[in-house]
């Protein structure tokens, strides 16, 4: 690999002798009423004739722009903000790759109400960027009225099975964050906190698979982050959106306002995923230690589950000066989810080698368990900016209080005479707790270089107590001191790094590369557990090269060290007895898995708005972080026996290897929009004392959207992830399909929407095979995923575009927190 990464750049260096001298179009941009500089505004370069524009800018806090890379020729410039005039510059002409300064640009703005705005351009859906893909949620109609989980299985290189867990480029092990920040609501229960995010609060979704030496070096699978919306223009404004449906009903509300240079936003959200059954079949034979017998496990059952969650907080931004800008924020999660069933079992047992019947016993076993968590969040983030440009400061705070609580509760009842019913109930409370300190400092040095410098700490505290009573043969509960414990679990994380941007070979090749160092000191109290501390030194690296016609064409080539530090889940030692016979814990002895990131990667825009994307990675993982089931004859726990158990646990298990493709394509035709993305690749997984194992998979999807008259527009998305093998057994296969419209009324302030998921068929069968030495098990479950759903969305309020008069000249509006 070392060698391949030398042979790709000494390639692309050699690329540079055929390379074209570029030119550099410059100019202002000023208010005509307030003669301040309007920072933000779009400059767009076309080609002659072409409606397309090519290349492109925004203007910087003074009002400037340069765009390079412009070929000899002769152009048309457009110059556009939100509430002023458009303002085009024709025939300005760059000739021998010189500098054409186009001069001092005036827009006049204008005063509106949100009725009169009329925005005609949209961002694309997917966007590529040199350290990130971005998917913008705009217009993705199948997810309206829909949770994060529904955008997310739309978002290229990202998976999603029926249960709500995530990989990115095969890897599970990612880390989350919200508009650029940590929240401990990821740390409890992931997937319930998916469900809890409301579509239409997500402005878009960030994918970042070799993250630079800025972002913390944690998830060898990568980073996504959810950038929720919000509004930065003056005046007050906002949106309603309510959701019904079949499934899953939920509610949003959003308000901001913004006068001069303090603006302020609060919002709520709100979801209910209605109770739905779910049928289960299960059978397992398993040997004992000696293998003189042979068990026969058939399990039945009904489980209604029940899921509901909210958001909410407030936010505000307030501009101090031209050059220094403050923002915060507080927020408010909570979620939970209820399971009951009843399980009819039958457990034959038989003699080896005469297969003579044993013992044959049925019962039914009523069970329970619920979750919920609670989370605060809030930030404080001050940037500075200097006189030079692209030089600033930030200095960014930011806590994360967690408070979460697992319960269960099952009772098995003998159908076969001569045994007692058995039973048990356990409740854990937990908290955690996450502070972030970070300082970054950015310097440019000169056009073609930026230095980018900082330091971090996170501080994490984790704790639970658990306590259990056990069904005594009176028809009493009583407390279980061998399965009553606490578990605290402390970790410091010190980190520092150095990352350079620059521009190489008159502009030919660009990229980043960096070092992070990471210090973690981890304390654990329970029993048997010792963890020492450790370093890790995270290098990576990102070159890109534009070229073809119009600079319509990239390559890029990346790596990056990636570490996945276990989180409260996998950690907690929490024994969940719910199903006496399928038990599972985690497990404080885990080590952290290192990750080895390659990337290639090619994209292409045309000028008809077509779009494609093909990226190749490899991946390799050690110390890999996997769950394994143990089977055991008898279990103790804490003094109580249980027989015939399949234990579920985590595990460092060896070693893991993916290889991959990831194939991107959109193309507009007339009013009709197709969108395709398939993702296939092989993993391999090493484990000591096992067999190496490796399993091929695929994923695809096709999404088909087409505008009729009137406002009307339709959407159709269908998926379908393949089965995969794994160490111990095969994940299922899973496909889906979507229909939805969107209708638009009151001047496009009001929208009405209707969904439907997989709606001729009820339920998805998912089959999951697990074996081991001495057992081997097969699952069938028939999960209800059929839905209908109506939603609507108004936005109200007033919207003022006219550019303040200050006697501090301009203001400079603080872009969306990138993930670190």
């Amino acid at each position: 690999m070392k060698y391949c990464c030398i042979l790709i750049i000494s390639v692309l260096f050699s690329l540079t002798v055929f390379g074209q001298s570029k030119g550099i179009i410059s100019g202002k941009i000023i208010d005509a009423d307030t003669k301040q500089p309007v920072d933000y505004a779009t400059i767009s370069v076309y080609k002659s004739g072409s409606t397309s524009p090519f290349n492109g800018a925004s203007s910087d806090a003074k009002g400037g722009f340069k765009i390079s890379n412009i070929p000899d020729g002769t152009y048309r410039v457009t110059v556009d903000f939100l509430g002023y005039q458009r303002q085009t510059i024709d025939n300005v002409t760059v000739a021998n790759g010189a500098n054409k300064s186009i001069g001092t640009i005036i827009l006049s703005p204008a005063q509106t109400t949100l009725k009169d705005v009329n925005i005609v351009a949209k961002a694309p859906v997917v966007e590529n960027k040199i350290d990130k893909m971005v998917y913008n949620t705009a217009n993705d109609l199948t997810a309206q009225g829909g949770v994060a989980i529904d955008v997310l299985k739309k978002v290229p290189q990202v998976s999603v099975d029926i249960d709500g867990n995530v990989e990115l480029q095969g890897n599970s092990n990612i880390r989350f964050l919200i508009n650029g920040k940590p929240s401990s609501i990821f740390g409890s229960s992931l997937a319930d906190a998916l469900q809890s995010i409301p579509a239409s609060q997500i402005k878009s979704i960030e994918v970042i698979t070799s993250p630079g030496a800025k972002y913390d070096a944690t998830g060898t699978g990568g980073i996504i982050n959810i950038v929720l919306k919000d509004s930065k223009v003056q005046g007050i404004n906002g949106t309603v959106n309510l959701s019904a449906g079949t499934r899953l009903e939920n509610g949003s509300f959003n308000l901001n306002a913004r006068k001069g240079n303090f603006g302020a936003g609060v919002f709520f959200s709100g979801n209910e995923q209605l109770s739905s059954t779910t049928h289960t079949r299960t059978t397992r034979q398993s040997y004992n230690d000696s293998r003189d017998s042979l068990t026969n496990l058939l399990q039945n059952g009904d489980g209604k589950f029940k899921r509901g969650g909210y958001q909410s907080g407030v936010n505000f931004q307030w501009d101090l000066s031209k050059h220094d800008n403050l923002t915060g924020s507080v927020g408010f999660n909570h979620f939970s989810n209820t399971n009951t069933s009843i399980t009819n079992q039958d457990q034959q047992i038989l003699g080896l080698p005469s297969n003579n019947l044993l013992s044959d016993i049925s019962s039914i076993r009523n069970s329970a368990s619920r979750f919920n968590a609670h989370s605060t969040d809030w930030s404080l983030d001050y940037k500075h900016t200097f006189k030079k440009e692209g030089q600033e400061l930030e200095i960014l705070y930011n806590s994360s209080y967690g408070k979460n609580t697992s319960y269960y509760s099952q009772e098995q009842d003998y159908l076969t005479g001569g045994y007692p019913s058995s039973g048990s109930m356990s409740n854990n409370p937990g908290r955690d707790h996450e502070t972030n300190i970070s300082i970054d400092y950015t310097q440019p040095f000169s056009k073609a270089f930026t230095l980018e410098t900082g330091a971090k700490a996170v501080l994490e505290d984790l704790n639970n107590s658990v306590a259990t009573d056990t069904l005594f043969n009176d028809g009493s509960y009583v407390p279980n001191a061998n399965q009553t414990y606490s578990f605290n679990y402390d970790r410091k994380i010190y980190a520092g790094y150095v990352s350079g941007s620059f521009q190489l070979f008159n502009d030919f090749l660009e990229g980043k590369a960096g070092l992070r160092y990471e210090r973690t000191v981890t304390n654990a109290d329970f029993p048997g557990t010792q963890i020492p501390g450790y370093n890790t030194f995270a290098p990576s690296f990102t070159v890109l090269h534009k070229f073809g016609k119009n600079q319509s064409q990239s390559i890029k080539f990346s790596y990056s060290y990636r570490i996945e530090r276990p989180d409260y889940g996998d950690l907690n030692p929490f024994y969940n007895i719910s199903d006496p016979h399928n038990i599972s814990t985690g497990n404080p002895n885990l080590k952290p898995e290192i990750g080895h990131n390659y990337e290639l990667g090619y994209s292409k825009s045309f000028d008809s708005g077509s779009n494609i994307s093909a990226s190749a990675f490899y991946r390799h993982n050690t110390d890999d972080i996997q769950s394994l089931t143990t089977f055991y004859s008898v279990l103790d726990i804490g003094g109580t026996e249980y027989s015939n158990v399949a234990l579920s646990q985590r595990y460092n298990i060896g070693s893991q290897t993916g290889v991959g493709l990831n194939l991107y394509g959109s193309v507009p035709v007339g009013k009709l929009s197709l969108r395709s993305n398939i993702q296939l690749g092989s993993r391999s997984n090493s484990t000591p004392g096992l067999a190496t194992v490796t399993g091929f998979a695929y994923r695809a999807n096709l999404n088909a959207s087409y505008q009729f008259p009137h406002n009307l527009v339709g959407e159709v998305f269908g998926n379908y992830n393949s089965s995969q093998k794994g160490i111990q057994g095969e994940r299922p296969a899973f496909g889906f399909y979507n229909i939805a419209f969107r209708k638009q009324f009151m001047e496009k302030k009001l929208s009405l929407g209707l969904t439907m998921a997989n709606p001729f068929n009820q339920y998805v069968k998912q089959t999951t095979t697990t074996n081991g030495a001495n057992f081997n098990q097969s699952s069938l479950r028939e999960v209800p995923y059929r839905s209908f759903g109506i939603s609507l969305n108004y936005k109200f309020g007033k919207l003022e575009f006219k550019k303040n008069k200050e006697d501090n000249g301009d203001q400079s509006v603080p872009q969306d927190q990138g993930g670190k």
